[in-house]
């Protein structure tokens, strides 16, 4: 662009203004700042219910988190690599990023920078900790972080015109500031499958059957008093109740008889159940069930069928979005820099790879830039 066309652009004004925004709804992440109300979803107990409670879950959000932390990247800014590459407090970047994006839908990373004002360090803060501000067209102005009653608003840009701040979103069809987050989406198939759980801990502790019937038949149509009754229930809670009495033998007189009891199969099918409720749960995440080692689900014809689909569906993609957020938010300072996963370098994706190189090898009508171009490689 030129001088005259840019003091010409500067007098026009440049163009319409934004159009403002509105949320359609309150968002479940705005209600746990606002204080107002019970939220309709509590990210702290999904959190715990979600990750940290079930195996499920956490470990299809570990072979995600850690796939995409893992992905080898193509050679670009050595001086971005770094940045993106290095720990901050002891924290992988993209690893705890794709972390955040998955279970929160949103992720925030904090720009740290040195006297000169370059970035020297990128962290990623807990999303549930962060709010935005919006300004009066109601696109965001700041961001908001909270913690044990502190709260620190950081700026977009800094008194420079630099970026102080990246927000990386999922996509959420009803808000215009938060992303959605899978935990949410999850939180009824885990739901289940830690009830199901809950419930056969539950069978095992009483020799995998319901509490039997205690019956009173002396044969003359007496009946128990009140306090023989309350005595008899104290007697069988302290002495045959819980895992450390199963199998116990139960000695009675007096036309005292014991009545077991016993489930139906359909009713002890609870391991249907629980696979159903973890194949929902790694749908959710993204991840084939057989990498969760899930019974029961033929989708996939062997492991390494799995592993592509793993990587072309779910880490990719992920990948993608997170590279390219972080790319946008720091190219003040690295211009055209651009960070991508070496396809080449990822071995799920070998044979792939290995077929499209002989393809465009083989395409004479090609040129040498078109066929770089195909491959994904930079120009010479």
């Amino acid at each position: 662009m030129s001088f005259l066309t840019t003091i010409a652009s500067a007098l026009k004004g440049g163009g319409p203004s934004r159009v403002p925004l509105a949320r359609s709804f309150v968002s479940p992440w705005a209600l746990a700042f606002d204080g107002g109300g019970r939220p309709a979803f509590d990210y702290a107990t999904a959190l715990r219910e979600g990750f940290v409670e079930n195996p499920v879950a956490q470990r299809a959000v570990r072979i995600v988190a850690e796939g995409v932390g893992s992905a080898p990247l193509a050679e670009g800014d050595p001086e971005l690599l770094a940045l993106v590459s290095a720990t901050s407090a002891g924290q992988s970047l993209v690893e705890t990023v794709a972390a955040h994006l998955l279970l929160h839908g949103n992720a925030y990373v904090q720009v740290i920078k040195d006297g000169a004002g370059r970035p020297v360090e990128l962290f990623a803060l807990r999303p549930e900790r962060v709010s935005v501000v919006p300004g009066a067209n109601g696109w965001p102005a700041a961001y908001r972080y909270r913690l044990a009653g502190r709260t620190l608003e950081i700026a977009i840009e800094d008194a420079a015109g630099w970026p102080e701040l990246v927000h990386i979103r999922s996509f959420h069809p009803g808000d215009d500031h938060y992303g959605a987050g899978t935990l949410a989406a999850a939180a009824q198939a885990i739901a289940a499958h830690n009830a199901a759980t809950q419930w056969n801990r539950a069978l095992l502790e009483n020799a995998a059957r319901p509490s039997g019937a205690l019956m009173y038949d002396p044969g003359d149509g007496a009946e128990l008093t009140s306090d023989q009754y309350e005595r008899l229930k104290v007697e069988l809670a302290s002495a045959f109740q819980g895992a450390g009495n199963a199998g116990r033998p139960l000695v009675l007189d007096g036309g005292l008889k014991w009545q077991s009891m016993a489930l139906s199969p359909a009713e002890m099918d609870f391991a249907a159940l629980k696979a159903a409720a973890a194949r929902d749960i790694a749908l959710a995440f993204g991840v084939p069930p057989m990498l969760l080692g899930l019974p029961g689900d033929n989708t996939y014809s062997n492991y390494r069928e799995a592993s592509r689909a793993l990587w072309k569906l779910t880490l990719l993609p992920l990948a993608g979005k997170i590279l390219a957020g972080i790319c946008e938010g720091l190219s003040p300072w690295f211009g055209d820099a651009r960070l991508a996963v070496d396809l080449d370098r990822v071995p799920a994706l070998a044979e792939d790879r290995e077929r499209l190189w002989s393809q465009v090898s083989g395409a004479d009508f090609l040129s040498d830039a078109e066929k770089r171009q195909m491959l994904g490689l930079e120009r010479p």
